[in-house]
C-alpha cells in the first residue's frame, strides 16, 4: 500500500514534465534560427555604435583610439555637409513616398476593376518591382543618355538641344532621379493596396449605392478606412527604404551634380569607402538610425496603427 501511495504521489510531476515539453518545443525549434538572426543583426548594430565612439581609420592607425562624443559633435557643429545631406534626404523621402502612394493607390484602384486584359495590365504594373535596383539604374541611364536617350529624340523633334544631359544639370537632375525611382517604387504600393482591396466586401458598396452614395463618397467612407493599416505600414516601410536609398542615386548621379542629390546614406558611404573614416561614418549611421527610429515611433503613434475603429 505504501508503494502504491508513493507511485500515485509521483504521478502528477511526471505528467507536468510531459505536458511542459510540447509547450517548449516550438521555441526550441526556432531557437537556432533566432540565434542566427540575432547574431547577424545585433552584432553589426552594436559594432556601429561601438565604432561611433572611436577614431578608426585603417589608413591612419596612429590616430585610432577612443573619441567619446567627438564624432557626434563634429557632425552637428563642424560638418556643413551633414545638414544639407540630411535636408535632401528628408526632401527625397517626402516627395517619393507621397507620389508613390498616390500613383500606387490610383493604379491599384484601376487594376482592381473588371475589364478585358486585366491580368496583363496587372503584370505590367507590377513588373518594375521585380527588377533589381542596379538594373533599374542601368535602364534609366540609357534613357537619360545624352547621345542615344530621350533628350536625343526630343531634340530630333525640335524640343531642347542635342547633347543635353538631365542628370548633369542642377535644374533637371532632381525630377529625373525622382521619375526613375517612381518607376520602381510605385508597384510596391500598388501590390499592397490591391491585395487589401480584394478583401473589401462588395456588399458594402452595394448598400452604399442603394443609399445613393456617389463613387467618391464610397471611396472616402468605405475604401480608405479599410486601407488605413495597409497605407500606414507601406508608407512607413517605403520611407525607411527611401531614406536608405543608395543604389539608384549612386549609379545615376553619384550624389552630383555639385552634391545636389547626395543623401545622408550616400554621404556615409563616401566617408567610409573613399576616406576610410569608419569612426565618423559610424557616428553618422547611428544618428540616421536614431532619426528613423524616432520618426517611426511618432508616425505609428500618431496614425494609431492597428487600432480599431471607434
Amino acid at each position: 500500500m505504501a508503494a502504491q501511495a508513493t507511485a500515485v504521489a509521483k504521478a502528477p510531476p511526471t505528467r507536468r514534465r510531459k505536458s511542459a515539453t510540447p509547450r517548449r518545443l516550438p521555441y526550441l525549434l526556432i531557437a537556432p534560427a533566432g540565434l542566427l538572426m540575432l547574431g547577424f543583426i545585433a552584432y553589426p548594430v552594436l559594432s556601429v555604435f561601438y565604432y561611433s565612439l572611436q577614431n578608426y581609420n585603417p589608413t591612419k592607425p596612429w590616430r585610432n583610439g577612443f573619441a567619446g562624443l567627438d564624432n557626434f559633435v563634429t557632425a552637428f557643429t563642424k560638418d556643413p555637409d551633414f545638414w544639407s545631406t540630411l535636408g535632401f534626404s528628408l526632401q527625397w523621402v517626402v516627395v517619393q513616398v507621397v507620389l508613390q502612394l498616390l500613383l500606387g493607390l490610383g493604379l491599384a484602384l484601376v487594376v482592381n476593376q473588371t475589364f478585358v486584359g486585366r491580368a496583363m495590365a496587372r503584370a505590367l504594373v507590377f513588373s518594375p518591382w521585380a527588377v533589381s535596383g542596379v538594373l533599374t539604374s542601368a535602364v534609366w541611364m540609357l534613357l537619360y543618355n545624352s547621345q542615344t536617350g530621350i533628350t536625343r529624340y526630343l531634340a530630333d523633334m525640335g524640343v531642347g538641344t542635342y547633347g543635353t544631359s538631365w542628370l548633369s544639370d542642377t535644374a533637371t537632375v532632381f525630377p529625373a532621379v525622382v521619375t526613375a525611382e517612381l518607376w520602381r517604387g510605385v508597384p510596391f504600393f500598388a501590390i499592397l493596396i490591391l491585395a487589401d482591396l480584394q478583401s473589401v466586401s462588395k456588399d458594402l458598396y452595394e448598400a452604399a449605392e442603394v443609399d445613393g452614395a456617389s463613387r467618391f463618397r464610397q471611396f472616402l467612407h468605405i475604401t480608405l478606412p479599410h486601407l488605413k493599416d495597409a497605407i500606414i505600414l507601406s508608407t512607413l516601410l517605403r520611407a525607411v527604404w527611401e531614406f536608405n536609398n543608395v543604389d539608384l542615386l549612386y549609379t545615376l548621379t553619384g550624389g552630383g551634380p555639385a552634391g545636389e542629390t547626395t543623401t545622408l546614406p550616400l554621404r556615409i558611404a563616401s566617408i567610409a569607402v573613399d576616406s576610410h573614416d569608419f569612426g565618423y561614418a559610424s557616428a553618422l549611421t547611428s544618428i540616421a538610425f536614431v532619426i528613423l527610429l524616432f520618426c517611426s515611433m511618432v508616425y505609428l503613434r500618431l496614425s494609431k496603427f492597428g487600432g480599431g475603429e471607434k
